[in-house]
Order: C-alpha cells, then structure tokens, then sequence
C-alpha cells in the first residue's frame, strides 16, 4: 500500500518539500497531500519591491497546482493534529471539518506576525508578511498622496497622510521603509503638488541597531544611508501607543501617522500548542538535525518531520544562530524542505538519514532601486552592486523558471518604462460601485 504523507502548510518549506518528493518518489510509493488555505507559495523577500511597484504581485507568488503535478491539494486548514492517532482535523475553505489519516506528517506551518499589546496596532496596522499585505501597503501609500494632493499645505490631516511609520528594524523592516522611500522619491515626479520635505517616514526600533544579521559597520552605514534618504531612525526606542494613528514613542516624541507597517518579529501558528506534538518554549515543533520532530528529551516521534520558520530545529553549522537555532528565514526553509524530503524517501526505504548543517550564504538586503548592502563574513558591499547582487540572487532562487522569467522581465521593463505607479485601491470593495447603482425590488 502507498503510504501517506500528509503536508501542513504550503509555504517555502512545504513547498519545497513536495516539490521535491515528486522527483524522488517512485510510481506508487506514496501519495502526497499538501494542505493550506491559499492556492500558492509567496516569495516572502519580494513583498518589500511588491509593496514599492518593482514587483507585480502575482510575480512574487507560485502556483502549486501548476508546479505539483502530482500532489494532492487541499484548500483549507488544519485545525487539530494527533499524532497518537496520526489523524488530523481539516477545516476546509467551504465545507464541514473531516479528518483525514497518515503514516507521514510534514508540520511546515511557517510564521504569522508576532505583535504586542500595544493600544492601536491592531486596528490600525498592516504587516508585511502576506502578498496581500504588500499590495495594500502599495495602493494605501499611492492613495494617500492622491488624498493629501487635493488638501491645503500645512493640514494636520494632509502631514498625517504623507507619514508613514515602520515598527521594527530587522532585514523586514529596513528593506520595507527603503523600498517605500524609495517609491515615494519616484512619485514625486507624479505629484507636483507634494513637496519632498512633506513625505515623512519614522523606522522604530527597540534595539540600539539595526539589521543584527550584518555587522556593526554594515549596520551603521544603512543608517546614515538611509537618514540621508529622509529617513528618521530611532533607535533604542519603543513604540507606547498608535491609537486612531497617533503615534507615542517611548521618547516622548509624538505625531500622527496614516500607513503604519509593523514588521517586529514572527512567531509560530498559535494552534500548534492545541495539538499532541512536542512544542518549544516559543511555540515552535521541536525538531532535531534530522528534522524529525522529537521530544523534550531529544527521542523521534515515528513519521513526524518539521521544517522552516514552525520549527526549533538545532543549528550545528560552524556559525550557529542565536539560541543555537536556525533562524526564520527563506535561506534555512528551502534547504530545510528539499532535504526533509530526501529524508523521508529514505526513511521510507529503511536508508540512513542525513542532518541538516549548511554554510552561510551571507546576507543581501535591497534598499530601494539601485541601493543594497550584501554581507559574507568579514566581506562588505554596499551600494550599487550590493543592489544588483540582490536582485541576482532572489531573482534566480524564485522556484520555477516560468516565476524567474517573469520576474526579470518586470524588472527590465522597470528598466526602459519606470515603476508602475497605478494605484487600484478601490479592488479592495469590488463590488461598491456596482452596489451603488444596481437596481433593487421595491419594498
């Protein structure tokens, strides 16, 4: 009999996890379901270009059902796991919750934004973890200045449209309030009545630096970079309140803010801790090298495997992350889901299983068209080529070459005809102008 191999979550890992056992299973061995509430995988490290119009949306995101040939899709949620059992509960986009059976279980659940009590910020703040974030962020940034060009100079309503804040200075953060300062030098050209002392942008940040994962020098040239781009940095300084968009800083300093981004740190699906699987401190599947899950005291659950940002996976490469974990990143959740899927061909087979251990590729970080710091170690590029380097290497690590295509060729476009400033806010209701003047029975 086939075995079953279910997968939950079809993000990065996912993925890549089912991408994979499709080139090394055999015909019959096993029959693989992928389980998620959306159609497709988003390239994560677009939504900033996405967010500032170097991206089209649909560029930054992977069909599945045209790249898994041969996997099961199920569109919905799993909402219950038991491993004692080896069934899970699934939620279905439409229909009633059923349950489905395994002899395999793939947990790649990725990460959600993970925020704080702060008065204001979840009523008023947007993310930037989902495609759909990144779009609205785009279309809220073009319509605000179509807002505020239509308002008198010096209106507190006009300065509150024309600022935006970021909360969270990691590689999310730097790259999101660089690409929309960015985009917003550029629609200046559009916009003559805004002025560029107007547009306004806070980047908030808890820590006394920025983008831990480059070094200090690396760290402090983004900042005067950035700064003299127009950019106000604040380090060493928490966000208190955003309430009906009035910002409070932990400094006193206080203003009014439209777009507020909050990018501050991602954490494990909630539901998890509901469900019978060894669950880390932060709520991450415990994992080991191998990538089984396993529990507190190391010892593998049969036919459980765990893999991206969900995962507490020990990082045993020379250069181990904080907490001696991997960190939540693309670079981990690609090598991560192509190897979990040899591991459990072999698995199936009765061979030995390999350890993840991989080598740092360094970090790349764009900041807006034709800016971006690259860092390898002691090796720093900043600038133009940084940018180029950045825009290589995710262009080329985009899955599927129909994807890379399509990606380098916006940006060619970009190139000869500039960044496509359209702002289709209004896709947001679709139906209200249709309700406005649709004909109703009488009363």
């Amino acid at each position: 009999m086939a075995k079953k191999i279910l997968i939950v979550g079809g993000g990065y890992a996912g993925f890549y996890t089912a991408w994979k056992l499709e080139k090394l299973l055999r015909a019959g061995e096993a029959e693989v379901t992928i389980v998620d509430p959306l159609p497709y995988m988003a390239y994560l490290p677009f939504l900033p270009e996405v967010a500032s119009g170097s991206i089209e949306p649909r560029h930054a995101v992977v069909a599945r059902r045209r790249h898994l040939n041969r996997t099961a899709n199920i569109a919905g949620k799993v909402t219950g796991i038991s491993h004692a059992t080896k069934t899970v509960t699934i939620t279905p986009n439409v229909g009633e919750p059923f349950d489905f059976a395994y002899d395999q279980i793939v947990v790649t659940t990725g990460s959600v934004s993970r925020t704080f009590p702060i008065a204001g910020i979840a009523d008023n703040a947007i993310g930037m973890k989902t495609i759909e974030e990144a779009v609205a962020v785009r279309d809220r940034l073009v319509g605000n200045f179509e807002r505020a060009a239509t308002l008198p100079k010096g209106s507190a309503e006009r300065a509150r449209l024309l600022t935006v804040t970021v909360v969270g200075g990691g590689f999310a953060g730097i790259e999101t309030i660089s690409e929309l300062r960015s985009f917003t030098t550029a629609l200046l050209r559009r916009y003559p009545e805004i002025t560029f002392d107007e547009t306004v942008f806070h980047l908030v940040e808890a820590m006394g630096r920025i983008m831990p994962e480059v070094s200090q020098e690396t760290a402090d040239w983004v900042v005067k970079d950035q700064t003299r781009r127009g950019v106000q940095i604040h380090l060493d300084t928490q966000l208190s309140s955003a309430l009906d968009g009035k910002i409070e800083l932990s400094t006193g300093e206080t203003y009014e803010s439209d777009l507020i981004v909050w990018t501050a740190g991602v954490m494990p699906r909630p539901f998890l801790r509901g469900t019978d699987l060894p669950i880390g401190p932060r709520g991450h599947v415990i994992g080991s090298p191998s990538l089984r899950i396993t529990t507190e005291d190391g010892v593998p659950l049969e036919g459980a495997w765990t893999a991206g940002d969900t995962s507490q996976t020990p990082d045993i490469s020379s250069t181990p992350g904080p907490g001696g974990f991997c960190v939540p990143n693309a670079q981990h959740a690609v090598r991560q889901g192509k190897l979990l899927a040899k591991n459990i061909v072999a698995d199936l087979r009765g061979e030995g299983i390999a350890e993840y251990n991989h080598k740092n590729l360094g970090a790349v970080a764009g900041l807006g068209v034709n800016t971006g710091v690259f860092q390898s170690g002691k090796f720093a590029l900043k600038g133009y080529f940084a940018w180029l380097a950045h825009r290589f290497y995710h262009g080329l690590a985009i899955p599927s070459w129909e994807r890379k295509w399509r990606v380098f060729g916006g940006w060619v476009g970009h190139f000869f005809l500039g960044r496509d400033t359209v702002n289709i806010e209004a896709v947001q209701q679709p139906r209200a102008i249709f309700e406005e003047f649709a004909s109703r029975p009488k009363a």
